[in-house]
């Protein structure tokens, strides 16, 4: 009914070409234009103003010589001044981005290694929006932005590097458990040294103490009973001692079994074994 009347319609955010017997007249901006077609007027198609995005899947090789497969968005539109040269330039302009994206992406993945590709995606997109900005602008379209969405190893690639990095993470996790046993088995041993040390101590102060204690008796006894020496209270006193230890260890409920001479023979050669040994422990000190 537009075309009977000679007026079309052109939507928001949307140009429309203008013609006349097959040239380019003009373009015409969102609303309603008359159109003589009588007059040899025409309109040659509509161009979208807005905003598109196409992702474009480039499959390369990295330095290291691993397949990946690189997704890059594009976001890009058509500009208003220059509607006449994206309408008339370019038959497919999804096409010729492609083309670009595929150029930059292979003459800058093969120069990096895997790991360094993932670590460099913004520079990698960079150079794409570049090319394509200084290659699209003449063709009246602009390049808003441009994105490495993705890059994807070959599955085998990515199974091996999950390896690699369990593998890593559990020498860390062994390298530290390791360091833990290590200083428990150093403090460990560090406890037993200072208890045996101060068992040591212990050890010898108790000894100290009986043979003061003993020496001291024998010298309040000899002096409290006249025509006694050293010897006889020595020997009464180590008597009394063994008596003592006897009872001690039948008194004990689980106390084990102890075989030792006894009788008066018995007692004068402990009691000899035992002068001989604090008489020696007296001249070391």
């Amino acid at each position: 009914m537009g075309n009977l009347f000679c007026c079309v319609q052109v939507d928001q955010s949307t140009v429309a070409i203008k013609e006349r017997f097959g040239k380019f007249e003009d373009v015409l901006e969102p609303g309603c234009h008359f159109l003589p077609w009588i007059l040899g007027h025409q309109l040659a198609g509509h161009l979208t103003l807005r905003l598109q995005q196409l992702d474009v899947r480039c499959e390369t090789k990295t330095k290291d010589n691993v397949f990946v497969n690189v997704v890059a968005s594009v976001q890009y539109r058509a500009l208003a001044h220059k509607a006449n040269d994206a309408f008339y330039k370019l038959s497919n302009t999804r096409t010729q981005i492609q083309a670009y994206v595929f150029d930059v992406i292979r003459a800058s993945i093969p120069k990096l290694n895997l790991d360094d590709a993932f670590e460099q995606k913004n520079e990698i997109a960079k150079a794409v929006e570049e090319e394509l900005e200084k290659a699209m602008s003449a063709y009246g379209y602009e390049i808003v932005q441009t994105l490495i969405v993705d890059i994807e190893p070959d599955e085998h690639v990515k199974r091996a590097m999950n390896e690699i990095n369990a593998a890593a993470r559990l020498r860390v996790a062994a390298n530290e458990k390791a360091e833990a046993e290590k200083i428990l088995q150093i403090k460990r041993a560090e406890g037993e040294a200072e208890s045996k040390y101060l068992s040591g101590l212990g050890i010898a102060r108790q000894r100290q103490a009986i043979v003061d204690g003993l020496r001291d008796s024998v010298l309040g006894f000899s002096i409290n009973v006249p025509g006694t020496t050293a010897k006889d209270v020595m020997d009464m006193v180590l008597v009394t001692q063994y008596f003592d230890t006897m009872k001690e260890i039948g008194a004990a409920s689980k106390s084990s079994a102890v075989f030792i001479p006894h009788g008066p023979g018995a007692v004068r050669d402990v009691a000899t074994q035992i002068r001989d040994g604090l008489l020696q422990a007296s001249q070391h000190q």
